[in-house]
């Protein structure tokens, strides 16, 4: 698997038992994060000459002015680094409240209880050999949690390289030069290793940090814990993440809910894209639930933006913490290059980016200041003209900035990056400054190409008054594509769910460990939702007066509770004729006695009337270990692990959400009508769906998974025509 959740699962133990497969520490509180990421003493525990790792977290704290309150500690060496060593915690004589672990993991223990006599609040173990090594390295991390439980130590790690609290000078950290400069987007990484390179590209890219913390192994503290203590700290507008696995998946969902609700842009690179390991399950909606799909859902519906590479986390990130939500999805482009504007509008399409076409009143206001060759479009090409007169600049960025379908505006102009002396474009740097301040709309400065934002560049924005600046037209134009969705996501989730809040049906899994089709068609009609007709019989008798009734040719198969895949044992029949209905039923019966031999329970045969060919759905629910229920919509009934189409959504489902799940299908032009069928009613059909997500949520803890496949969808005609629920062991 991917990884959703890797941390002590080896048990098996669901989230019931705990995120994770592990309780959530008590001592990871708003006020203990906060001790912990802004500590006025350190203790480096094993600081050594020989380790580079001491070396740099020394270097750094002291270059920032804490020399006085870093203490070395060794038990063998009383200098280490030019300073005198103590040979414990308890021996500096004064309080510590923070340690950092650089011993071997076998002595990590010894080092915590030290620095938990010493008064210290908080440790951070950088030291590896724990679950990242497999079974005895996940019971000595198991160990050392638990110690640090018990002594009431927050636990940071271990496997981490430690954290910079920019803001408050504080950089606890084995990296070479973190950053200094107060930002206002906090970096989180379970990777120490990736973190020099993310540091680096952000302060290329110009994207300020409010802190860098790694977390290592999490073996207390997590991304979730630190995401929600991110929420409330003032210095921080937006938070990129960099994480192999979601550790305690509820913590985590709590946190990215707050940070939405918040305006905080939670922007996620989550490895693991490519492993799309399904799930075992008795449905084929297991089989569609890959871990990966699973977390773009879960992450979509919680509001977290997810992306592919460092430069598009930390880009986009840095926008989002500068603009924040945007009140209106469409971003505004103006440039002096015609051919950025066709770059531009080539990306927008591919990323999803809507340009709206100018307001009457924008176009007007344009006119009065472009050249007579020049047009207002978006994206708009001020032409030339603007090198003579950069107050053409100014006009045109506040006017489409006033646009009332612009929620953004972007100026597309080069920044110096090499060289010194005054830049030959600054006046039109100010015009466009200028042009910002005068409109609406939060203004952005893009680089034709990505180049570094150095000193110089960045003297030059300040001078014309410009805030924000993405190096190169595809970051800038994805990064706004994705705040653009994003933001229009907070609006439609809180709307959606208010307005559509539907009482749950009163239904309950029958007694049983496993139900047959004739137990699922029950609780779908009392949920409300639509089920072909069909008589139940037990008879060869029944069976032909059954198709008699229905008045033409039936469809014929097996009732148990054991059988799941009822065709691929011969016991189903389509076509059957009344005539034909007696032999059938028993040559059902006949094919069904092997399943029976091998214990499987038989009651009867079901009989419904045939339909016409026409589009097929799967609509089912099923339970991940870590995020509970999931909704998928699938097309292509039996063809669906074929044609492997499908949308997922935790829930609740809401009608609307159901819609965009149907639309969002590759195959969704089969629902508008196709080779003389009519187009599906829409409406009624994301009824449906929603319907079932609410029948399932009804069904309690209970319930596995429920199925119907296919769900017959011809033209406002929607019925269930197959159902399956399997209780949860």
């Amino acid at each position: 698997m991917s990884g959703t959740v890797r941390r002590l699962r080896e048990d098996g133990r669901g989230p019931e038992e705990g995120p994770g497969g592990a309780p959530r520490s008590p001592l990871v509180t708003p006020e203990r994060l906060r001790t912990l990421l802004a500590p006025r003493s350190v203790a480096l525990i094993g600081a050594s000459d020989r380790s580079a790792f001491s070396r740099l977290l020394y270097g750094n704290l002291t270059a920032a002015g804490r020399a006085d309150t870093t203490y070395l500690v060794n038990r063998r060496s009383p200098e280490v680094h030019g300073r005198p060593a103590h040979r414990t915690c308890a021996e500096i004589g004064g309080p510590v409240d923070l340690a950092f672990v650089m011993v071997p993991a076998e002595a990590a223990p010894d080092a915590v209880r030290d620095a938990a006599v010493a008064g210290a609040r908080g440790v951070a173990v950088l030291s590896s050999g724990y679950a990242e090594t497999g079974a005895e390295g996940r019971r000595r991390q198991e160990e050392l949690a638990g110690l640090a439980e018990e002594l009431g130590v927050v636990l940071l790690g271990p496997n981490a390289l430690g954290f910079v609290n920019v803001a408050a000078g504080v950089p606890a950290i084995a990296l070479a030069d973190p950053p200094s400069a107060p930002g206002d987007v906090a970096l989180i990484s379970q990777s120490g290793a990736c973190c020099g390179a993310m540091t680096d590209f952000a302060a290329l890219a110009g994207v300020g940090l409010s802190h860098v913390i790694t977390v290592g192994n999490e073996a207390m503290v997590t991304v979730g814990h630190l995401v929600d203590h991110l929420v409330d700290d003032p210095a921080t507008k937006a938070i990129a993440v960099f994480m192999e696995a979601v550790r305690e998946p509820e913590v985590f969902a709590a946190a990215a809910r707050r940070a939405a609700r918040a305006g905080k842009a939670l922007v996620v690179l989550k490895a693991g894209r490519s492993e799309l390991a399904a799930r075992a399950a008795a449905s084929h909606t297991g089989a569609l639930v890959g871990d990966d799909r699973v977390v773009d859902a879960v992450f979509e519906r919680l509001g977290v933006i997810r992306v592919d590479t460092i430069e598009d986390m930390l880009v986009t990130a840095g926008v989002a913490a500068y603009t924040g939500p945007l009140d209106r999805p469409g971003a505004g482009i103006v440039s002096i290059s015609g051919g950025a504007c066709d770059i531009i509008a080539d990306l927008a399409d591919g990323a999803g980016l809507r340009l709206p076409e100018p307001a009457e009143g924008t176009v007007r206001r344009l006119a009065r200041v472009l050249p007579a060759f020049g047009a207002a479009h978006n994206p708009l090409d001020v032409t030339g003209a603007a090198v003579k007169d950069p107050q053409i600049w100014r006009e045109a960025v506040a006017a489409v900035g006033d646009d009332p379908s612009v929620g953004i505006v972007v100026a597309v102009n080069s920044l110096p990056w090499r060289g010194d002396g005054p830049f030959y474009g600054q006046r039109y740097v100010d015009a466009i400054g200028a042009g910002m301040a005068a409109g609406r709309a939060p203004g952005l400065y893009l680089t034709q190409v990505t180049q570094p934002v150095g000193p110089r560049a960045r003297a030059v924005l300040d001078a014309g008054g410009v805030a924000h600046v993405v190096p190169g037209l595809r970051l800038g134009v994805e990064a706004i594509a994705r705040l653009a969705r994003w933001s229009a996501h907070r609006a439609e989730e809180e709307t959606a769910l208010r307005e559509h809040a539907v009482p749950a049906p009163r239904v309950a899994l029958p007694e049983g460990d496993a139900f047959s089709e004739v137990d699922a068609r029950a609780l779908l009609e009392a949920a409300g939702i639509p089920v072909v007709p069909a008589r139940h019989v037990r008879s060869a008798e029944e069976a032909e007066r059954a198709a008699a009734e229905f008045g033409g040719p039936v469809a014929m198969k097996i009732v148990s509770p054991d059988i799941a895949h009822k065709t691929d044992l011969g016991c189903v029949r389509l076509g059957v004729t009344a005539d034909q209905a007696a032999a059938v039923h028993d040559e059902i019966m006949a094919a069904a006695r092997g399943a029976a031999a091998a214990g499987a329970r038989l009651d009867g045969v079901l009989v419904a009337p045939m339909r016409a060919e026409a589009p097929e759905l799967l609509v089912g629910v099923t339970r991940d270990p870590d995020w509970g229920l999931l909704l998928a919509v699938a097309l292509g009934g039996v063809l669906v692990e074929v044609l492997d189409d499908a949308a997922l959504s935790p829930l609740p489902v809401t009608p609307a959400r159901a819609r965009a799940m149907l639309t969002g299908l590759r195959g969704a032009a089969v629902l508008r009508g196709h080779r003389g069928s009519p187009a599906a009613d829409l409406d009624r059909l994301a009824e449906v769906v929603a319907a079932v997500g609410r029948l399932a949520a009804a069904l309690g803890p209970d319930l596995e998974s429920l199925e119907i496949n296919p769900l017959r969808v011809c033209g406002s005609q929607i019925e269930a025509l197959d159902a399956l629920v399997v209780r949860r062991r």
